[in-house]
């Protein structure tokens, strides 16, 4: 991994051009050295990356002394961690693409790929107006449609379903901090296209919705995603440990108002919080591992989970559910950049990973996945 020199006086992008999959033995001291970086670059009181690299810290001899304490305690958690981790044998390359020019979306908490209108990405705050907007690869906003009628209760996720021959997007009204909504809720719609002038509507009506519940009681959940293999839309919880996957098939989401979410299983445990993460992290620690964001490729080979922390791949054999494919372990990556990462999407042509963070401002992250030998 590649980091730019840090200042605390000028701020410092992170220009991560690759980034090794990392492994139980060198996973620590390079998530280490980012997070640090990042609260470095904001003014908190921490070393920056050339303290471990040999170079005079900038920050004071107390909190060096602290975080190095904490860095060889992470290292006694080796053992219990690799439960849930994975030996990596990929790279991938992260490239940032640019910055939402709109300063409206300050809580992006879904992305979506258009199918209809390749290079287009639509994405959503998690609360307020019912708003989907419109953007490039390069973070330009080039459409704000209000979905009519719908409310914006905590709205968590999006996907795109295949419907008659065409692409809806469905937004997800899915979060539930507190555990207290007896029913969540789906809504449908048209995908949003460009029209004259390549504009896109201002407003585009609500096809569908349904209200789910769960078969096990209310449940706080930020990750959707479509199913293309078993045609349903997979829901996976946020607060449980490990998380709980839920489904409900798309026939049934788009024939009823009211349905119930069926119980799949338990993923695999996402690798816990370390000693090192906890000073990073402090009172945020114990989510950091808690899904924030997912997404299936279209050919329904590939899954990706994303965290505050990290975001994990996954690979579907053939014949294979991916319940069964999400309880394998998967390939990690700390980060990437950015903090309070949400929203995350494949491309259409599932060669690229988009991912975002709702805090501001916002970068656009694209990842390439690197096979062996590459």
């Amino acid at each position: 991994m590649t980091l730019c020199p840090l200042s605390r006086n000028t701020g410092c992008d992170q220009a991560v051009l690759e980034m090794p999959l990392v492994n139980s033995s060198t996973r620590r001291t390079g998530e280490f050295v980012r997070r640090e970086s990042a609260y470095c670059r904001d003014g908190s009181r921490r070393m920056n990356s050339s303290v471990l690299q040999g170079n005079l810290p900038v920050c004071r001899k107390f909190t060096y002394f602290i975080s190095v304490v904490f860095m060889l305690l992470a290292g006694c958690e080796q053992r219990v961690e690799e439960k849930s981790a994975t030996v990596a044998s990929t790279a991938v390359s992260v490239a940032r693409m640019g910055w939402l020019s709109s300063m409206e979306i300050n809580e992006a908490s879904g992305l979506q790929a258009s199918f209809a209108n390749a290079g287009s990405y639509f994405v959503h705050n998690d609360e307020g107006q019912p708003l989907v907007y419109v953007i490039n690869e390069a973070g330009k906003t080039l459409g704000t449609v209000l979905i009519v009628p719908a409310k914006n209760l905590d709205w968590e996720d999006i996907t795109s379903v295949p419907v008659e021959g065409d692409r809806w997007i469905v937004a997800g009204d899915i979060g539930d901090n507190l555990t207290l909504r007896r029913s969540v809720k789906l809504y449908f719609v048209e995908e949003p296209r460009p029209g004259e002038k390549s504009r896109f509507p201002d407003h585009q009506l609500l096809q569908h919705s349904v209200s789910l519940t769960y078969p096990d009681g209310p449940r706080d959940c930020e990750s959707m995603a479509y199913d293309p293999i078993g045609d349903r839309i997979l829901l996976l919880s946020k607060r449980d440990k490990p998380p709980r996957l839920y489904a409900v098939s798309l026939a049934t989401a788009l024939s009823k108002t009211e349905a119930e979410l069926e119980f799949l299983g338990e993923i695999s445990p996402l690798r816990p919080p370390t000693f090192a993460d906890r000073a990073t992290w402090r009172g945020r620690t114990d989510w950091i591992s808690q899904p924030t964001g997912m997404d299936i490729s279209a050919d329904g080979t590939e899954a990706v989970i994303v965290t505050y922390r990290s975001l994990y791949h996954y690979h579907r054999l053939e014949g294979e559910d991916w319940l069964n494919a999400l309880q394998k372990k998967p390939q990690e990556v700390p980060g990437p950049p950015g903090e309070q990462n949400e929203a995350i999407t494949f491309s259409t042509d599932g060669g690229f990973v988009f991912v975002m963070s709702e805090q501001l401002p916002t970068a656009l992250y694209r990842l390439q996945f690197k096979p062996p030998g590459k």
